[in-house]
């Protein structure tokens, strides 16, 4: 299977560092975020990197890449709001790549309000978008409320043993949410899903498949 390609996308602050992987005659396109620049978050992340592999064996045509001011991407980090337009700019791109297929956003993390707030803005703009999945969101930390898409078949999946985000805090957004949902637990299962890996992909290949 060929290896991710190298890619610079024209973002809002200047190149955006990525890796592209074209799939063969993928059904779907796959955007994923990384978890918080300013803690050593980056396009290299196990979890991001699982994702992708999840998305290679599918088939699925996949882009990771780095926010504003990590590794080769240009700028400095701007509170979510600024990282929300770096993924617009990455997506626009993937999608010119494949026109027609569908989209999935999944994001861990940080990355995973940042995906959930572009899937909102670009239903708002009349682009659809499939599937929404967000992995240990940090929604005590970054608002998202309002933002959300309402069309997407969309997952939250939260480890229970979680040291960085409040899992308590997930379950109760969770609940309030009027938007049709599901809220997966991880047991025995911290933040970055240390020993989990196998157990992450399991859940995704169903829900990217």
């Amino acid at each position: 299977m060929p290896a991710e390609k190298p890619v610079l996308i024209d973002g809002p602050q200047g190149p955006l560092q990525g890796l592209y992987q074209e799939g063969e005659q993928p059904a779907a396109v796959v955007l994923i975020c990384h978890p918080h620049p300013l803690f050593g978050g980056s396009m290299l992340n196990k979890v991001v990197s699982t994702v992708q592999r999840t998305g290679r064996d599918l088939g699925l045509a996949t882009l990771r890449f780095n926010f504003r001011g990590v590794g080769q991407s240009a700028g400095e980090h701007a509170g979510g709001e600024g990282e929300i337009d770096d993924a617009q700019a990455a997506l626009a791109w993937l999608t010119a790549q494949h026109a027609g297929l569908p989209v999935y956003l999944v994001g861990f993390s940080f990355g995973s309000c940042v995906a959930a707030c572009l899937a909102g803005r670009m239903e708002q703009q009349g682009t659809a978008i499939a599937r929404l999945i967000m992995l240990a969101p940090p929604v005590e930390r970054f608002n998202v409320d309002g933002r959300l898409p309402h069309h997407a078949l969309f997952s939250v999946i939260q480890p229970e043993d979680d040291e960085v985000v409040t899992p308590e805090k997930v379950y109760a957004w969770s609940q309030s949410l009027e938007i049709a949902h599901e809220l997966i637990h991880v047991p025995q299962c911290s933040h970055f899903f240390h020993g989990k890996l196998v157990e992450l992909k399991a859940l995704l290949e169903p829900r990217l498949g």
